[in-house]
């Protein structure tokens, strides 16, 4: 059992710590919202993925006879969704970093974006299909692997959340802000364009 937790926890770090929709905007939110509102985004994003990894697990033969038809349709609403946020960051009027003011809403940003994230969807369906399916018990073995997923899930998005926070130190200025935004927010729009390609 060890040697599976080690595998599940290895696995889920490399797909959440590795570039993304989600980490870009761990990233940009910590930049321009501020400590709290980062940690709000990682916490829907991970909570989130949790429940894209339980839903995966729980209805597999079902999703595996929908894939083409869902990742598809998953494609087109989260590149959308993706792109009109690029825009947004791109466009953000930049003044002094203040972490106290009102600015859209983390959690439902994260949560929303973990969701529409292909990433999330293909990552926790390989990883359903390396430690859940065929094992003696796999409700317990999908159980642990969706609580497995949310803590490193916490982990990999928050190391994007604090690489923000540090950022903002140095963002204090209009004019870095506004380059650090259209960095992010090209990032964003490529990760987005590396999807489909």
């Amino acid at each position: 059992m060890e040697n599976i937790l080690v595998a599940m926890a290895t696995f889920a770090f490399v797909g959440a710590v590795t570039p993304g929709p989600v980490n870009i905007l761990a990233t940009s939110t910590a930049v321009n919202f501020g400590v709290r509102e980062a940690v709000k985004h990682v916490v829907g994003a991970s909570v989130a993925y949790a429940a894209v990894v339980f839903f995966s697990g729980s209805v597999m033969q079902l999703l595996l006879s929908l894939l083409p038809k869902m990742e598809l349709g998953m494609r087109v609403c989260g590149s959308v969704y993706l792109f009109y946020l690029a825009y947004k960051i791109f466009t953000a009027p930049v003044s002094g970093i203040d972490a106290s003011k009102k600015g859209r809403s983390g959690l439902w940003t994260g949560s929303l974006t973990q969701l529409l994230n292909p990433k999330a969807w293909l990552v926790a369906m390989s990883g359903i299909s390396l430690f859940v399916v065929g094992q003696d018990d796999e409700q317990t073995y999908l159980m642990l692997f969706t609580v497995v997923s949310l803590v490193i899930c916490l982990i990999g998005v928050g190391v994007w959340a604090v690489i923000g926070t540090v950022l903002a130190n140095y963002l204090d200025n209009p004019t870095q802000q506004r380059h650090f935004n259209r960095v992010m927010s090209v990032l964003l729009a490529v990760s987005v364009t590396m999807m489909w390609l």
